[in-house]
């Protein structure tokens, strides 16, 4: 019963949030960069903020590392949202907000170039997910796939957390997923809500990784995992400034060039994602085999269709 009552709080609170970013014109307009074409409420996934704020509420303050790292991440990306905030902030913030994490998981016992290593790793993680937070339902769809992944692996295979903290990060996604898994969005999760769901999975899958010994469960971000590196991978062949906006990712193709359906596009990403991680749960002596043949598997598919389609994208920019 507290968990329905728990979802009709998320719905309203998330409604409440609409109101107020109408009145104080908290919205998204298309740029060049965009693949939408019309200004859309922004910032929507603050929900999943809320969701671990009501955690903390109603079941306690059990991640004393954790869960201020997530705020502060969330505070400061959506400050970004509001008012573009300088990169090195930026960073700052979110290696500050990682080593609270870091403290959380208990990894200061592993040497430093362990830590070295997570951190690295994880920064690219935290900000491929935002990257890849460009049309409707990716971000909402790919979360819903990988959180329903780390339920099911914490109820059938080993607990690395508590459900209910996966319980209500859910219904905050299920909850964002109506109002932007549409053809037209009523609203985008912004930099607060990418970074700060990118923020928990990371924590969730390091967990995982840490509790297990088993590295393969990273290839549950495959599919973003991919299409982020092999895409800066492009643009350092093309000579490209990596911090200039561009809209190179396999999905922006998709979209702009080849003008499939957002819908469309972040269904076949979450379904590819989803048949990765029941590999990975299914196959779990073969894990690292499963992990490596997806991730091959993926990388030749975008490889593929960027030599096929690429050209479309430079005809357009000259």
């Amino acid at each position: 019963m507290i968990h329905v009552l728990l979802f009709v709080i998320v719905f309203v609170l998330e409604v409440l949030y609409f109101k107020l970013a109408r009145r104080f014109n908290i919205i998204d307009k298309p740029n060049a960069r965009s693949s939408h074409h019309k200004p859309t409420l922004l910032g929507g996934g603050i929900i999943f903020v809320v969701a671990l704020l009501l955690y903390s509420l109603f079941f306690g303050f059990n991640y004393p590392w954790l869960l201020p790292g997530a705020f502060l991440l969330a505070t400061v990306s959506y400050i970004d949202d509001l008012k573009p905030q300088s990169p090195k902030l930026r960073l700052l913030v979110q290696l500050g907000s990682l080593l609270l994490m870091f403290a959380e998981l208990g990894m200061y016992s592993y040497p430093p170039h362990w830590i070295v290593i997570a951190l690295t790793v994880a920064t690219g993680v935290l900000n491929a997910y935002n990257f890849m937070d460009g049309i409707n339902g990716m971000l909402g769809m790919t979360s819903l796939v990988v959180l329903g992944g780390l339920i099911y692996i914490n109820a059938n295979v080993v607990v690395f957390t508590d459900a209910n903290l996966l319980y209500l990060l859910l219904m905050s996604v299920v909850v964002f997923n109506f109002f932007n898994f549409r053809t037209k969005a009523k609203c985008f999760a912004g930099d607060v809500g990418a970074f700060t769901m990118g923020f928990m999975l990371v924590y969730f899958i390091m967990k995982l990784i840490l509790i297990t010994g088993n590295f393969a469960w990273i290839a549950m971000l495959a599919m973003y995992g991919v299409d982020t590196i092999l895409t800066i991978i492009h643009r350092i062949f093309l000579g490209e400034n990596l911090t200039q906006p561009h809209r190179k990712h396999l999905f922006q193709l998709l979209a702009n060039e080849l003008q499939f359906s957002h819908l469309l596009i972040s269904v076949v990403y979450a379904l590819l994602q989803l048949l990765v991680i029941a590999g990975l749960i299914i196959a779990q002596s073969h894990a690292y085999m499963v992990a490596m043949l997806s991730i091959l598997l993926i990388a030749a598919c975008y490889i593929v269709i960027k030599q096929r389609y690429y050209y479309l994208h430079e005809q357009k920019t000259v």
